[in-house]
């Protein structure tokens, strides 16, 4: 068999793995392995099993995860979730639908001090749901608006999923970080206008609160200082070129520690649990690396990338529509497997037929990004939504999903925004030293 069907075979076999519910990491990792041993044998595998995943795991770029895991959880423990909504409420409150915006609008912000969809939709759920409740908000967007602010968490940084992306294909972290900045506020504007379109639709869906006073705004503003902090600690140091990614996600660890205990909100017990959450979160995330990157060798060693690239360059038909032909791919994988196992799975296929016609690979990974948000959203599968439905027990999934489909579309029009104005990504990027 030649080495392009054997890599079919081996993609085809991995895909079986995933539907038996096989850990992705592992599933990945198997495939990765016996793929190289049949290629060239099964001391190339072996010995590629032995020194991989060490490499990978002692790597100096990979300390970064962990540490923006800690910050986030640190911070949620330490109450800077609550403050963020709350001063959110104050200032949109009085809107029609003026809670659900709050409620993109304190995702955005914790978003900036947490790099995980999924934390930030279930921080802020804790704290905006009931709010909404006690206003009689319809279940859908107020549902709907948690799952889809959730998923900002993953573009404005820092971000989980824009470190991995810049590890896989060896950009620059720092680049990628800045590049989901005006992307990130630019789709929480356009959440909002989706919730200002609903409600004018239909004004039963959320019906505004009393207008909060001056006073009120201001003790929220001053409220929320320590989330400013943290961001500009973070993302300042990285964009003046003061810090590498690495050292700002230790800075803003080390300040979401030294804000809780100055508050005296973060407890000893809390300080455990986000030291606990953390420890899992990294050691999942470290596992599906690992095994990504040993399927990768596979991939790599059948150059079935490569040809595909080569393949679609030569094709008689514009870069954009080979483009949104793998945005469409990507929303239709999303749909189906967690967004993180797409992303390992599908970039070393993907990124080298980007790069042939010749887009830029920072603002790929934008691209990447808002295909992800799409994919925790969408139905069937929509992690955010079951970690919603996990939370709000007596609102059916089906409610949610019809809540979210607002979001869903603006989510398509930030994608057409970038495709036709690639500058809204690449303009601070470009701008670093």
């Amino acid at each position: 068999m030649s080495e392009l069907g054997i890599s079919v075979v081996g993609f085809a076999a991995l895909l079986a793995l995933i539907l038996l519910r096989l850990p992705i990491g592992a599933a990945m990792a198997l495939v990765g392995v016996a793929g190289t041993a049949w290629l060239s044998g099964w001391p190339v595998a072996l010995a590629t099993l032995r020194q991989g995943p060490f490499e990978r795991a002692s790597s100096y770029t990979l300390v970064v995860i962990p540490l923006f895991v800690l910050m986030g959880y640190l911070a949620a423990r330490s109450g800077l979730s609550q403050n963020l909504f709350r001063a959110a409420n104050v200032w949109l409150g009085h809107w029609r639908g003026g809670l659900a915006m709050a409620t993109v609008a304190g995702c955005a912000g914790f978003g900036a001090i947490c790099g995980s969809s999924v934390a930030t939709g279930a921080t802020m759920c804790s704290v905006a749901l009931p709010e909404m409740r006690r206003y009689r908000y319809a279940d859908s967007l107020s549902t709907g608006s948690i799952a889809a602010g959730g998923t900002l968490g993953i573009m404005i940084p820092p971000s989980i999923i824009f470190v991995i992306y810049g590890i896989m294909t060896e950009q620059s972290i720092g680049k990628l970080l800045m590049s989901g900045v005006l992307p990130g506020l630019v789709e929480t504007i356009l959440f909002i206008a989706a919730i200002a379109l609903v409600t004018a639709w239909k004004p039963s869906l959320g019906a505004p609160r009393p207008r909060a006073s001056l006073r009120e705004r201001m003790i929220a503003i001053r409220d929320i200082w320590e989330v400013g902090v943290l961001f500009l600690i973070v993302i300042g140091g990285i964009y003046g070129g003061l810090a590498t990614p690495a050292e700002s996600a230790a800075f803003g660890a080390v300040g979401a520690f030294v804000f809780g205990v100055a508050k005296r909100t973060l407890t000893f017990r809390r300080l455990l649990e986000a030291l606990a959450e953390t420890i899992r979160t990294t050691a999942m995330v470290f596992f599906i690396v690992i095994g990504a990157d040993l399927f990768g060798y596979f991939m790599a060693l059948s150059q079935m990338p490569m040809r595909l690239a080569a393949w679609l360059a030569q094709m008689q038909v514009a870069p954009v529509v080979v483009l949104w032909s793998i945005i469409v791919t990507y929303i239709i994988l999303g749909a189906l497997m967690d967004e993180l196992a797409m992303i390992l799975l599908t970039v070393p296929i993907f990124f080298p037929v980007v790069k042939a016609l010749g887009y830029d690979p920072i603002w790929f990974g934008v691209i990447i990004v808002v295909v992800v948000q799409i994919g925790l959203i969408a139905p069937p599968v929509g992690l955010n939504v079951f970690v919603i439905g996990g939370m709000a027990r007596d609102v059916p999934l089906a409610t949610i999903y019809r809540g979210i489909l607002p979001f869903l579309s603006a989510m398509i029009v930030l994608l057409v925004i970038l495709t036709v104005w690639p500058g809204l990504a690449l303009l601070l990027p470009n701008q670093m030293r």
